[in-house]
């Protein structure tokens, strides 16, 4: 049986306001395997580590360049690594990373062109099928107070919304969807719930049923302060609100972005985003106003036309960097603990370990095989 050897842990060369690294304790909890880690020289730096935090917790790290870290037998990074990144790893070896194979096709190319063996973090599931590598309240809850708080500040305090009651359209009814309505209902708590004030929170949690109702969808937006996108889609072709729908937001309506997926014109059917015509922002810039550049990247074919502000970002989690590496971490040592007991090639999907199992479905060939 061929144990893994060595391994890999890349900084994200994405944002400059992408400080997200394994914290040290995760790495304490991987010395007792007979395993050489290497970080990328300044691992850690951006959320206040040194090196010798984390050598202190293993005495088999190792900093390196980012070219030699990426030539280990495993590598783990948050966000996946660009393809000029890629093209630094070896064939055969593994990369553990969120992949969102789903809305990657492009990628999912490079990756098995160049034969990585892929273990996608967003689709470590458990046998219903629920996340087991997930920060759910991170993606969502940080998207939606900073949709809450544009709000009020675009709003002199909420004085000109009508009925003065403040209404959050959410579409999905996931895990996502329930942890932003969660948020704003905390957020109007906060905000209202006093006996100086009138002012309340309206949470509209819509269904396939209603965003495939036009009519339906077109009296609810006209009455939407913020509209928020945490579906997930089974085709991500398809549109849920249109850009024409758009304008019947009032104007000083928020879109709210969690989701985040992107556009990508080189397939086909092209993949768009559940709003149309919307851009999708960064850790740099999250909140986009309606004359931003960020809309030249939008496909030509897309329309644009209709423009609200709208707030997003492609890593929500990394708004509160130190606390979503810490449940990350966690999350993702009983995978670590698997791979690096039995090796790649003795992975079953009918193993009694529920991890082992999750690691199969979640590799890259089999979701080709399975899609």
């Amino acid at each position: 049986m061929r144990l893994l050897k060595s391994i890999g842990f890349p900084k994200m060369h994405k944002e400059d306001s992408e400080k997200r690294d394994f914290l040290p304790e995760l790495f304490d909890s991987l010395k007792e395997y007979d395993v050489d880690i290497f970080l990328e020289e300044g691992y850690g730096q951006r959320l206040g580590y040194t090196a010798e935090d984390y050598i202190k917790k293993n005495n088999k790290i190792k900093f390196e360049s980012l070219e030699n870290v990426l030539s280990k037998e495993m590598i783990i990074v948050l966000r996946c690594p660009e393809t000029e990144e890629i093209n630094l790893m070896k064939e055969d070896s593994i990369l553990i990373s969120m992949l969102h194979y789903g809305t990657r096709e492009t990628r999912n190319k490079v990756l098995e062109e160049k034969k990585i063996n892929c273990f996608s973090m967003d689709s470590m599931t458990n046998d219903e099928n629920e996340r087991i590598l997930v920060n759910y309240k991170g993606t969502s809850r940080a998207g939606s107070r900073i949709a809450f708080e544009e709000l009020r500040k675009r709003t002199d305090n909420f004085d000109n919304i009508k009925n003065k009651v403040i209404n959050v359209t959410i579409i999905g009814l996931g895990a996502v969807a329930a942890n932003s309505a969660k948020a704003f209902e905390e957020l109007g708590d906060k905000e209202f719930l006093t006996d100086e004030t009138e002012k309340g929170i309206m949470i509209h949690m819509l269904p396939r049923t209603i965003t495939q109702n036009n009519e339906s969808l077109k009296r609810i937006i006209g009455k939407t302060d913020i509209l928020v996108d945490a579906s997930k889609r089974p085709d991500p072709s398809k549109i849920i609100v249109s850009n024409d729908m758009i304008k019947n937001l009032p104007e000083h309506a928020i879109i709210l972005d969690l989701t985040a997926d992107p556009y990508n014109d080189k397939i086909d059917p092209m993949q768009v985003k559940g709003i149309e015509g919307i851009p999708t922002g960064t850790l740099d810039k999250f909140i986009i106003e309606t004359d931003d550049a960020l809309y030249e990247t939008i496909p030509k074919s897309i329309s644009s036309k209709n423009r609200r502000i709208v707030v997003s970002c492609n890593a929500w989690p990394g708004i509160d960097a130190k606390d979503c590496m810490r449940i990350y971490g966690r999350q993702l040592l009983p995978f670590l603990d698997v791979l690096l007991a039995k090796g790649l090639q003795n992975l079953n999907i009918n193993s009694k370990n529920m991890y082992e199992r999750s690691l199969v479905k979640s590799s890259l060939d089999y979701y080709l095989k399975n899609k």
